[in-house]
């Protein structure tokens, strides 16, 4: 990318995508951001965010989200142009999380309830059955206004990676539907109409093997809350979300696929927010590098704009390099995604190289992001750090992309383990391998010495190995994209 158009991001999804179809519809959506969006934004993140109303005027608890007219507004646009519905009309996640892009460079925190949605529509339209798909499927489809939104609802207090032992929510049948009785503690985009949730069946084993998927209306069948919100929590960036901790008592749920897929289903969950993770991450890196740009080529220090000093020409010069290979895998693990979201269990080994992909992309470009965000922050000097600018917003956001959805901790352990059950990484290296063979070579030797470790070891050791991974597909995906190789 050069850097006359750092400051689109629907050039650099042109770049990624070629021709997709929400092209236009991104170009529309990409000016109401410019124009609009940017303000509304900003403001929201200074000091309008999401509150909570738990009672009526009549003192029924009725937990409602409210939020300034103006963000609703806001929300409702990537809806309209087609984040959600896009997906089914065109049988495609291509434009979604292109949507997703453009929407993150003007603010990650609102592609999360994008994300979230989409990952709560998916699973509903595969595993539900025929008349919960009739009865919930449409109202997160509409295409005006603001749809039904959707939620993941997996984490516990006891945290969050370990499923098997952390989920404590119990399903039990009931009638034709079960009921669901537990504490969700970090609930993103707390007061969706729906959500997807994580349950442990009664009696099932406490481990991954017995949780199951479950589909939560926000209102049981006769009109009164389904779940109730303890509060929402305080947390750093991303603060137009409204993150809560969400109580289950006796609520109506419904069961997606089959019982015992269920840590698959989650799985397949996780991946969607997993790539959305890291395209939000590659956005917020060319949002930080457009801001550090125009700033630099402003910013007047010694003489001449600090853009043409020496050394920090050359750092934008590799900040833009790395830019470009996490774009370049991130948009990677997005293709190969959009190959095989239908599928389901037993998967193929696209599938499982896709699972490779999708740890190596959400652990490199969030590590990028963070370290992009500091830098940006260093180009703006003193300023970097005062809020009334926005410049500190992007470090902050950028935090959280590092935890959502997995630490780097888990996916290099959740990595490693698709390279070592199902040998994900051999036909992606000897694909990659002509356009970067130094790198792909050197992966290839510390995965060897990696895996030829006792199973301790191997687990101590894995960070540097699974990074240079990281960095050699990022690096050959970059060389490919430049030589204009076929997608």
């Amino acid at each position: 990318m050069e850097w006359e158009s750092i400051g689109s991001p629907l050039a650099a999804v042109r770049e990624a995508l070629g021709s997709f179809p929400a092209d236009a519809a991104c170009a529309a959506y990409e000016r109401f951001l410019e124009e609009e969006g940017r303000a509304i934004s900003a403001a929201v993140d200074r000091g309008g965010t999401p509150w909570l109303r738990q009672f009526d005027l009549e003192g029924r608890r009725s937990d409602e989200i409210l939020y300034p007219p103006e963000y609703r507004r806001l929300l409702a646009s990537g809806y309209e142009a087609g984040v959600v519905w896009r997906a089914f009309a065109e049988r495609s996640l291509l434009s979604p999380y292109a949507i997703l892009y453009l929407t993150a460079f003007t603010d990650s925190g609102l592609s999360c309830p994008y994300t979230v949605s989409l990952s709560t529509a998916v699973p509903l339209e595969k595993y539900g059955t025929p008349d919960v798909r009739e009865r919930f499927l449409p109202p997160m489809l509409r295409r005006n206004g603001l749809p039904w939104q959707g939620a993941t609802w997996m984490t516990e207090v006891r945290g969050g990676s370990d499923l098997g032992a952390g989920v404590e929510t119990v399903a039990v049948p009931a009638g034709e539907g079960w009921r669901l009785t537990g504490d969700k503690y970090f609930a993103s985009n707390a007061g969706a109409e729906l959500a997807v949730v994580a349950a442990r069946i009664q009696g099932a084993p406490r481990s991954v093997r017995g949780l199951a998927l479950f589909l939560v209306p926000r209102f049981r069948s006769d009109g009164t809350p389904n779940y109730t919100i303890r509060r929402l929590k305080d947390k750093v960036a991303t603060r137009a979300v409204p993150t809560g901790e969400v109580e289950l008592r006796d609520a109506e749920a419904y069961l997606l696929g089959a019982p015992e897929h269920g840590i698959y289903l989650i799985l397949e969950v996780l991946n969607l927010s997993r790539v959305a993770n890291s395209v939000g991450a590659v956005a917020l890196m060319q949002r930080s590098l457009a801001d550090a740009y125009a700033y630099a080529t402003r910013r007047v220090a010694f003489g001449k704009p600090i853009i043409e000093h020496p050394l920090l020409r050359r750092q934008f010069q590799e900040r833009l390099a790395a830019f470009e290979a996490a774009s370049a895998l991130a948009w990677e693990a997005v293709r190969a995604l959009d190959a095989v979201w239908q599928e389901r269990p037993p998967y193929s080994e696209a599938y499982h190289e896709f699972r490779l992909l999708a740890h190596l992309a959400k652990y490199w470009t969030a590590e990028l992001a963070v370290e992009t965000a500091k830098w940006v922050m260093e180009v703006h000097g003193g300023l970097g750090t005062l809020a009334e600018f926005g410049i500190e917003r992007w470090l902050r956001e950028a935090m959280i992309l590092v935890i959502w959805e997995g630490t780097p901790h888990r996916q290099i352990l959740d990595g490693l383990e698709v390279i070592e059950r199902r040998q994900a990484h051999r036909a992606l290296l000897a694909r990659l391998k002509p356009s970067a063979p130094e790198a792909i070579a050197h992966a290839e030797e510390q995965l060897a010495w990696l895996l030829d470790l006792p199973p301790a070891e191997r687990e101590a050791n894995a960070e540097a190995p699974f990074r240079a991974l990281a960095e050699a597909v990022a690096a050959a995906l970059a060389v490919r994209r430049r030589a204009g190789a076929p997608r």
